[in-house]
């Protein structure tokens, strides 16, 4: 699917889902883009938040909710997600069944009217997962995407049975012995991981974040090539043409790589990749290093804030 349809996709799957909700439910899931509190909203821990919960919809109306998310990750990606939405009844029975956490507490929302030829958006959430899509003239704006997953790996008799971010911490691994002593001096920017990933669940990112470790520019060739695959790994959770967009759109400016933390596997640790319009940040910081947070992040462009300023400009200029 080209990058022009995916826009022309997701519209189609936002109507199905409005189409499939009762009048409560739409009510809910339907509100103004103008709601900017609503709208620019990213929440990945066990919160009420804005929009209507699949645990109260019908089959029919679940399961537009998932094709409508699945409009924005790629196979991969959407497989993690659903891997990580049933971790929730995984963690209940760890927790002794105590918080009734349930693999129907997720929540999505359509801001605007995705019908109509106006800005409009949607954001399917939930304990771990917040990936929020923004459109525009014909125009996919792909940021905040979410993706956590608690416990972080689950293993039997030494294996693993389940990890559904494994890629995420070992082409990082990868990166970092890629680096060699020199290169990991000037990466690893603290001895102690923060307790989450920096930017939170704020809906503005603050940049610069410092310190920024070691620019791309300086890496060796294998370093570098472990940069660029930890990059695509974030990029390719979308659509494959529009992650081509985005990879094109990142290619000529510097990134950062940064580690917080211990280096030896099992240790609390903390990274993450900066660029002039992207943010990737990882942490496994919670229960002991098994406990996991990504985002992927655009600091002039999260909640569609590039495409709404292109439209803004496109309209007073006529």
């Amino acid at each position: 699917m080209a990058a022009d349809d995916v826009p022309a996709e997701m519209s189609e799957a936002a109507k199905a889902l409005l189409a499939a909700l009762d009048g409560e439910q739409r009510s809910l899931a339907s509100r103004p883009f103008a709601d900017e509190a609503a709208r620019r909203w990213i929440e990945y821990r066990p919160r009420p938040r804005p929009g209507a919960c699949l645990a109260d919809l019908d089959r029919v109306a679940r399961k537009a909710a998932h094709r409508l998310l699945a409009t924005a990750l790629s196979p991969p990606a959407y497989a993690q997600a659903m891997a990580i939405i049933a971790l929730e009844e995984v963690l209940d029975r760890r927790e002794g069944w105590a918080r009734g956490r349930h693999s129907g507490d997720y929540w999505v929302a359509v801001f605007g009217e995705p019908a109509g030829g106006g800005p409009w958006g949607w954001r399917f959430e939930g304990h771990h997962i917040s990936v929020t899509m923004t459109v525009a003239d014909g125009v996919v704006s792909p940021a905040p995407i979410f993706l956590g997953a608690n416990p972080h790996r689950v293993g039997y008799a030494g294996g693993t049975v389940l990890r559904p971010l494994a890629a995420e911490e070992d082409l990082a691994r990868a990166l970092l012995e890629a680096l060699g002593p020199d290169g990991r001096s000037a990466a690893v920017v603290a001895d102690r991981a923060p307790g989450d990933i920096h930017t939170a669940t704020r809906p503005v990112v603050q940049a610069p974040i410092e310190p920024r470790g070691v620019a791309a520019s300086r890496l060796g060739p294998g370093a570098r090539t472990a940069l660029d695959r930890l990059v695509a790994l974030y990029l390719d959770r979308l659509p494959p043409d529009l992650a081509l967009r985005e990879h094109a759109r990142i290619a000529s400016g510097e990134q950062w790589f940064a580690w917080e933390g211990p280096t030896r596997p099992g240790g609390r640790h903390y990274y993450r990749v900066q660029g002039e319009d992207l943010l990737i940040e990882y942490d496994n910081t919670s229960d002991d290093g098994n406990h996991a947070h990504t985002v992927l992040r655009r600091p002039h462009g999260d909640f569609g804030e590039d495409v709404l300023a292109a439209h803004r400009a496109a309209a007073h200029r006529a």
